[in-house]
């Protein structure tokens, strides 16, 4: 009985998609909103928070299809608006704009700011979603348990992150990865016009 082998392929997909997850979800951008909220509500509970910003990624990764397919709308059409929306957050994070604003008003845990929005939120959810139309399934599951893992890392780890860090390399990281998220943007964009009826 032959064991479960990536391809090359497979392996240069996962790579993509993880790096892809990695850049929107942007965790380590995210760590000065972290340590705010750490300081005005406490200890976060890292397992918790990880778990229901996984929970909202798969559940929109499975039925979000079907979601679209009842209001009338295909695949290809999403992706490339969510091509659209991952473009706009690369810009914002090279030029330091906002252009997307969260809720002032997610005070309630650490589970509403923290696993949504900031995790899990629209940006997210809709690149999960985009991301359907180019790669394959299992290698964008493969990517999400990752990046979950990378965030479950990163929460239990927000103190010495700060402190190795610092707020200009916080900065430099969030920049970096906001051209990456252009580029993606495009290439998703145009693997997707060419086909559109």
């Amino acid at each position: 009985m032959k064991g479960f082998v990536l391809s090359k392929q497979d392996v240069s997909e996962i790579v993509t998609v993880t790096f892809t997850l990695f850049a929107i979800i942007d965790i380590l951008g995210s760590l000065p909103v972290i340590i705010s909220i750490k300081k005005k509500m406490g200890d976060i509970n890292a397992f918790t928070a990880t778990a229901v910003s996984g929970a909202l990624m798969l559940l929109f990764f499975l039925v979000g299809e079907d979601m679209l397919k009842f209001m009338g709308l295909d695949i290809k059409s999403f992706a490339i608006a969510g091509a659209i929306v991952i473009f706009i957050l690369g810009l914002e994070m090279i030029l330091g704009l906002e252009f997307f604003k969260p809720d002032a008003e997610a005070k309630a845990s650490t589970l509403v700011p923290v696993a949504f929005p900031l995790i899990a939120g629209s940006g997210t959810l809709t690149t999960v979603m985009s991301l359907k139309a180019a790669y394959e399934y299992y290698n964008i599951l493969i990517a999400i348990f990752i990046n979950l893992v990378v965030v479950f890392v990163t929460l239990k780890s927000v103190n010495f992150l700060e402190r190795m860090l610092g707020q200009a390399g916080v900065l430099v990281i969030r920049k970096f990865f906001g051209v990456i998220l252009v580029a993606i943007a495009v290439k998703i964009f145009r693997g997707n016009i060419g086909i559109m009826k």
